[in-house]
């Protein structure tokens, strides 16, 4: 069954955390309240599904005008390499066209994925980080 990608759901939060605990993927997964948060408070969501099952995942902050962050990238260990990161990608980049520049930080084990998905390394970033 091939995969199919979506933006018009939001997946349950312990469905999200099992895919982010899956790769390791560093984020807050032993409080499911900040998860679901993340996701509340997040405007552009693309899911990729093989039939039921959660496998890749893109979480979005954008104007939909000129930038958009994207704050969460995560396929499943099974379903990657088969070109589900960049599908996700190519939908984020479709849904939000031409005008608006996607901004990211990368997780050190993913810097080398990032330019093969089309990202242009930048030096000029600058960051606040949490303490929590």
């Amino acid at each position: 069954m091939p995969v199919i990608y979506k933006d018009d759901i939001t997946p349950a939060a312990k469905d999200i955390i099992v895919l982010y605990n899956n790769p390791g993927l560093p984020r807050p997964t032993e409080d499911e309240a900040r998860i679901k948060k993340m996701y509340d408070n997040s405007n552009l969501i693309i899911t990729a599904w093989d039939a039921d099952n959660l496998v890749g995942i893109v979480r979005c902050i954008t104007d939909s005008c000129w930038s958009c962050y994207l704050s969460d990238l995560a396929v499943a260990p099974g379903y990657q390499k088969e070109g589900i990161g960049k599908k996700l990608i190519e939908h984020t980049r479709s849904k939000l066209g031409e005008e608006v520049m996607i901004l990211l930080l990368s997780v050190p084990s993913a810097m080398s994925y990032y330019p093969k998905a089309g990202f242009t390394k930048e030096d000029r970033a600058f960051a606040i980080f949490r303490t929590r």
